[in-house]
């Protein structure tokens, strides 16, 4: 198990599994808000879905409709349960507290590999890393 520390944006605990982007992510036309998919071209995460995860990605870009995006995804039941960020820029921000999702910045998220299981307090801004979650892949040794 590995200990992070960050800087708390919104509080709340979650536990969960880590959906992990390298790239910053733009909430407003990159994000479906009815379904949680990652719909823009391109993205490592295209195709995938943020809804019930723990999002950890560098930072968000893209326009301020991104926060309220962050919203309509928590009012339609597909919102991640946590966010973690190496840098929250104002975007992220304002859109985890209107949504009431717990959020972490100052993270190391090269510490954290996708599908490891995290544990976040965001009140104490310190997150707990687990080994990724084993899967049953088909046709994979």
């Amino acid at each position: 198990m590995k200990s992070l520390r960050g800087r708390r944006i919104f509080g709340g605990q979650a536990k969960g599994t880590a959906l992990v982007s390298r790239e910053a992510i733009s909430f407003f036309g990159g994000v479906n808000p009815d379904t949680g998919v990652i719909e823009e071209e391109g993205h490592p995460l295209q195709g995938r879905s943020l809804s019930g995860r723990i999002l950890v990605f560098p930072h968000g870009k893209g326009s301020t409709v991104g926060s309220y995006t962050l919203y309509r995804l928590m009012k339609a039941g597909k919102a991640p349960i946590a966010i973690l960020n190496r840098e929250c820029e104002p975007i992220v921000a304002v859109g985890a507290i209107i949504a009431e999702i717990p959020c972490v910045d100052r993270i190391d998220i090269d510490e954290i590999p996708d599908d490891s299981v995290l544990f976040v307090d965001a009140d104490q801004g310190s997150v707990e890393v687990r080994k990724p979650v084993q899967t049953f892949r088909p046709g994979r040794p």
